[in-house]
């Protein structure tokens, strides 16, 4: 990869009709990987909850997690435009907060954009970030910080009424600072329309091949994560079989005496060992 990308170069695609790939992955050594590709964004999301830690939903991590693991990638992948994801109770609590939150991301991880899930009640959020010369990827539709009031997560935008709504919501974030919107869980036709009306880069994360960019999480790309992958993934490498026949080999090997074997063991320096003898002789050893 070349010169760094930036928010700005996602806003040319967009004129230019463009996309952009996003991955979402949370550690020093899958970010470099990724960064070796043409992929121009990553996003470390809060679902490292799930895929690094093994919670069953979004909302046990923490701002330090958070900040922690993004910096981890951006010293992987310097040259990616970087989305941090502010994780539950990082911004709901004070606009105070979630503007010094934000900035923590910036200050202690170098990330380019800060990823807000939010409904209409954080639009004063939102602004205050931007206002605060942060750039803000606001996340609408499905909101998976939501699941401890809906108790379930659905399909948003399937309804005439819903997708309206929708509309407008995401027609206001961009009125109040948003430099780019994903959409997750979105009926097609009304990411089409949203993509179409707004000014801004949308991304797609289960919302249909209209927007501007798509995303997936690369546990799921690489056939890593347990149980069966939502409907808008895709699994492109069974990954996940080849360490389980790569571990298997190696213990295989332990247990068998093969491993490891003398070229891959070192040794005392020619001339050495006849003294090391001597000496543990003369020491009654």
């Amino acid at each position: 990869m070349g010169e760094k990308i930036t928010i700005s170069d996602l806003s040319a695609g967009k004129g230019a009709s463009r996309k952009f790939t996003a991955v979402s992955c949370y550690d020093y050594t899958s970010a470099r990987l990724v960064a070796e590709t043409p992929v121009e964004m990553i996003l470390v999301g809060d679902s490292a909850s799930q895929f690094m830690l093994g919670y069953d939903s979004t909302l046990p991590v923490t701002m330090d997690f958070m900040v922690t693991i993004t910096a981890a990638v951006r010293r992987a992948a310097p040259k990616v435009c970087l989305a941090a994801d502010m994780p539950f109770l990082s911004y709901q609590v004070s606009v105070e907060e979630a503007v010094r939150n934000a900035g923590r991301f910036y200050k202690d991880a170098s990330a380019d954009i800060i990823k807000i899930e939010a409904t209409e009640a954080h639009l004063p959020v939102i602004k205050a970030v931007s206002d605060a010369d942060m750039a803000v990827m606001a996340h609408i539709g499905l909101r998976p910080q939501s699941i401890a009031k809906t108790g379930k997560l659905k399909a948003e935008g399937t309804g005439a009424d819903a997708a309206l709504e929708l509309i407008r919501l995401s027609e206001k974030m961009v009125a109040a600072g948003a430099s780019m919107i994903l959409l997750e869980g979105t009926a097609r036709e009304a990411a089409k329309i949203i993509t179409e009306k707004l000014s801004v880069p949308v991304l797609s994360c289960g919302s249909g091949p209209d927007c501007d960019g798509q995303i997936l999480v690369l546990p799921d790309i690489l056939g890593l994560g347990k149980g069966q992958i939502p409907k808008f993934s895709k699994c492109y490498g069974q990954i996940g079989s080849e360490i389980d026949k790569a571990v298997r080999a190696y213990d295989e090997e332990v247990k068998g005496g093969r491993f490891p074997d003398d070229a891959r063991s070192y040794h005392i320096k020619t001339g050495e060992l006849t003294k090391l003898q001597d000496l543990l002789k003369a020491e009654n050893l």
